[in-house]
């Protein structure tokens, strides 16, 4: 994992200080929001942190195994090969349990664009899966 300085600007690209944005939820505070969640998963994908990423992973998702290991190099491996440039969130509906976020995420390998589907089981949000878009 890539070690951030608490002041440094948020991966997440919201203009606020880390510590005063996804570094909460990395330290294990529940994101409130669905869009919140989406925003500290890009942060830790940037800063490396791969047990963010599987632990707010829905079963569901296609990328979920129980083989963690494999999944953490996986995840790691990514996040060295790809620079994290900028986020935003184009559109973003937040219901009860399930949630839909469209973002665009402009990495070193090219533009990503996808609307993601986040389910909130027991008081918590999950990344289920996304459509991607161009």
């Amino acid at each position: 994992m890539k070690k951030l300085s608490p002041n440094t600007p948020c991966p997440c690209h919201s203009g606020k200080k880390y510590k005063k944005c996804c570094q909460k939820y990395h330290k294990g505070a529940l994101p409130p929001t669905a869009q919140l969640l989406m925003r500290s998963r890009y942060s830790a994908y940037a800063c490396g942190n791969a047990d963010y990423i599987m632990d707010t992973t829905h079963p569901l998702n296609s990328d979920y195994t129980e083989d963690r290991k494999t999944w953490r190099e996986e995840i790691l491996s990514f996040s060295a090969h790809t620079q994290f440039l900028g986020l935003r969130i184009t559109e973003s509906t937040e219901e009860e349990e399930e949630s839909f976020v469209t973002f665009e995420a402009d990495l070193s390998s090219g533009l990503l664009k996808e609307r993601s589907r986040f389910l909130k089981e027991n008081g918590r949000w999950y990344y289920v899966d996304g459509v991607f878009s161009h």
